[in-house]
């Protein structure tokens, strides 16, 4: 059961795995603490299923999706710069707007797609459309990690990453730090409802719910990847593929879990606690592996250091 189920949770992955490098956006680039991703993912597939339900094609929905998690990134910059509300609530408030908003646009708690009478771009009503969804997704994630490889290289993108990493020192050099968290903003939450409007498609149906968590598995995401790919390299395409890699990890895990067939009660419970698992993965390595390393070089310091006076000695004589 765990293998045949392995196709659908790296589809999962994928499809998570983009709404992470929506978050890596904000977390690690922009140095933004956004929680608006929770609302706007439901938004961007409330807006895809909602179209999609009134006959409109599945690409031209998407995009509005799109259009649609800009405009919520674009509140939240709002809130933050021009009304100067911190980082965390700004999020939190969009976030609650969010709310009321999806459940307007879908008139209901959940909408459903017509997976099999209607166009749809990726879908997992059988094994081979779960194969050939991984495939379209693979290529959406090539596209997506060459564009943003490209626009961090430019000179707004450049703006935007040392906006992240120094504000003031940015500021002090002429450059617009309120403009540039608006637009990384409205650019990750834009992914974030693209993943959105993507997993609608996938799963067949847009409910107000299906976003409440979606931060906690973006930063696991974030932190997995960040694990496996820093020692391999520090290219920002690397990196972006890596949070890509964290969300089919994460997947894969969550449906090894449900293979063990514990309980569905205590599914959330231990998603939350392999997050949390994963998120101390790096802080429990640096508070300890550290102090390891560092003892056994403390232990062997007096002997090398030995050693080498030895050989110096026998140098120079």
């Amino acid at each position: 059961m765990f293998w045949s189920a392995l196709p659908g949770a790296i589809a999962l992955g994928l499809i998570w795995g983009i709404m992470a490098i929506g978050v890596y956006i904000t977390y690690k680039v922009l140095d933004f603490a956004d929680l608006t991703v929770d609302g706007s993912i439901c938004t961007g597939g409330a807006v895809c299923a909602v179209l999609m339900a009134a006959g409109v094609n599945a690409w031209l929905a998407i995009l509005v999706a799109m259009l649609a998690g800009a405009l919520a990134g674009l509140v939240t910059g709002i809130f933050h710069t021009l009304m100067g509300i911190p980082a965390i609530l700004s999020g939190i408030l969009t976030q609650l707007i969010l709310w009321s908003v999806n459940l307007k646009i879908m008139g209901q708690a959940n909408t459903a797609v017509d997976t099999r009478g209607q166009y749809v771009i990726i879908s997992a009503t059988s094994m081979e459309n779960t194969a050939w969804s991984i495939l379209i997704l693979v290529g959406f994630i090539a596209v997506i990690v060459g564009l943003l490889y490209w626009f961090f290289g430019t000179e707004m993108g450049c703006g935007i990453r040392a906006t992240g990493n120094n504000p003031n020192m940015s500021r002090a050099q002429g450059i617009n730090v309120n403009l540039n968290k608006i637009i990384g903003l409205m650019l990750s939450n834009a992914l974030v409802a693209l993943a959105g409007a993507l997993l609608v498609q996938y799963q067949g149906f847009a409910d107000i719910n299906m976003g409440r968590g979606a931060i906690v598995i973006g930063l696991a995401a974030v932190i997995i990847g960040e694990a496996i790919v820093t020692r391999i390299s520090r290219n920002f395409a690397v990196q972006l593929l890596g949070v890509v890699l964290g969300g089919i990890i994460y997947y894969i895990v969550y449906q090894f879990v449900i293979w063990l067939n514990i309980d569905t009660e205590y599914l959330k419970m231990l998603a939350a606690i392999v997050v949390a698992i994963f998120l101390a993965v790096p802080y429990l390595k640096e508070k300890y592996f550290s102090k390891i390393k560092w003892k056994r070089r403390k232990k062997a310091g007096p002997a090398a250091d030995g050693e080498g006076l030895a050989g110096g000695d026998g140098d120079g004589k």
